[in-house]
């Protein structure tokens, strides 16, 4: 609330350079090496190191580290449509976007000493950047909660962490990490962003100092955890000054936001085309079954929420580049991208049928490769459909007015009368496997007594 939201010429919206027009070539046909087959090949668990290292070699995941350093030196733009054409191709662009966004703050806040030892080395491939340390289990999305603490180290002058990190995806594939600690408390009248601070961490072989256990998922993400003992860093592993690595974070947060859109869209775009291909194709009762208005209209509505996302995506890559702030813009890019990616896989899943079951298993399925995987479809097949939870929702409300109600009136006799709400067989067994129903006491749960 009370946002700015700040103006910048739209002109260009929707007309797409010819040098991003080349890299969505490049993308392309790079991904034609990647096919159905290898993305279902990776599940449950393994990591698309081939994947990541063709786009490595191609020089794509250096697009935005500067010419000086090994890179091409391209823009935030340039980096959205590498990951947005990674999706829209069919495969799962957070296996390696880390690089793309974390490497900024290296970038933006490190010494020129940092740059010229680290970067080229990202640029060649040779190190690959894909872990960040900022999420800990008992402070969330609070960063400034965190307890991971770096103190100096008397006898060498480096630092010394000691902490646990969680959901850190990608440790296991990556030589660094940027690691968000406590260097010093909070000073008095101070924010509580004050005393963070952010180090460029090099994971490999520390022995008992780092260890990292993988996080078992629903979707192959190659999350961890990463616990520090007794860490030992230089004195040069600080990036910038001390204290002030929560503002370096949120500075790259807005990057990373705007990045993530993209794919969003990438994969919106992807199930929009899915569901519309199909809708064509598949006949019931003498016609295609897109001819009903029932399945336009749906993937009509992701369609529109996809591109209306896009027009927000460009409005924040454009204020990023141009070097003026854009927070509220990325925010609400990623935002509008998500939920209008995730409008889109229920079209295309709902399109498709009961065929979406054979699909998302991975099932050899003529011209139907697998959903992606960031739409987390898995919830499709517990019978978490948007119908379904609305129907939960009624029943728990339904219950709820009943207990108030019921709460109100009663004085001292037991609410077992005919005043009792009734409910099926089949309603109260939907209800008992909700944690609401686990909230309402036992004297007022609703009995068994035939079909309302």
């Amino acid at each position: 609330m009370g946002a700015e939201i700040h103006a910048i010429d739209d002109d260009s919206v929707g007309g797409e350079s010819t040098d991003l027009d080349s890299i969505r070539d490049g993308i392309r046909q790079l991904a034609e090496s990647f096919g159905n087959e290898y993305w279902r090949g990776l599940e449950p668990d393994r990591y698309p190191t081939e994947f990541v290292g063709a786009l490595t070699e191609a020089g794509w995941l250096a697009a935005m580290i500067p010419e000086q350093y090994g890179g091409s030196g391209l823009s935030l733009s340039a980096a959205s449509v590498i990951l947005e054409e990674i999706c829209l191709s069919g495969g799962n662009a957070a296996a390696c976007h880390a690089q793309m966004y974390v490497m900024g703050t290296l970038l933006r806040h490190g010494s020129e000493e940092q740059k010229q030892q680290w970067l080229p080395e990202i640029a060649a491939g040779r190190l690959r950047l894909q872990a960040f340390g900022v999420t800990e289990p008992d402070a969330g999305s609070d960063t400034t909660r965190i307890r991971t603490r770096a103190r100096r180290d008397p006898a060498g002058g480096g630092w010394i962490v000691n902490g646990q990190k969680i959901w850190t995806s990608r440790a296991e594939h990556s030589d660094l990490m940027i690691l968000l600690a406590r260097t010093s408390d909070v000073p008095e009248g101070g924010q509580r962003g004050d005393g963070l601070s952010v180090f460029l961490v090099d994971i490999r072989d520390r022995g008992a100092e780092l260890t990292i256990k993988p996080i078992q998922t629903m979707m192959n993400h190659a999350s961890t955890e990463v616990f520090f003992d007794d860490l030992r860093l230089p004195a040069d592993a600080l990036i910038g000054e001390a204290g002030n690595g929560f503002r370096y974070i949120l500075d790259g947060m807005n990057a990373e936001r705007a990045l993530i859109a993209g794919e969003c869209i990438g994969d919106g775009r992807w199930f929009v085309r899915r569901a519309s291909a199909y809708a064509s194709e598949r006949e019931v009762f003498g016609r295609p079954i897109g001819a009903n208005q029932g399945i336009q209209f749906p993937i009509a509505r992701a369609h529109m929420a996809i591109e209306a996302a896009d027009l927000m995506r460009w409005r924040a890559i454009r204020l990023f580049d141009a070097a003026q702030p854009c927070g509220a813009e990325a925010n609400m890019a990623k935002f509008l991208a998500a939920e209008a990616s995730w409008m889109a896989a229920n079209a295309c899943v709902d399109t498709y049928g009961g065929l979406r079951r054979r699909v998302r298993r991975g099932a050899q399925v003529s011209r139907d490769p697998p959903l992606p995987r960031r739409a987390d479809l898995e919830q499709h097949d517990h019978g978490v459909r948007r119908s379904e939870r609305a129907r939960d929702a009624a029943l728990v409300l339904r219950c709820e007015l009943y207990c108030r109600a019921d709460s109100r009136s009663r004085t001292t006799k037991p609410s077992t009368g005919p005043g009792r709400c009734r409910l099926s067989t089949r309603q109260l067994r939907r209800l008992r496997r909700m944690a609401k129903w686990r909230s309402i006491p036992p004297s007022q749960r609703p009995d068994e007594r035939g079909p309302t």
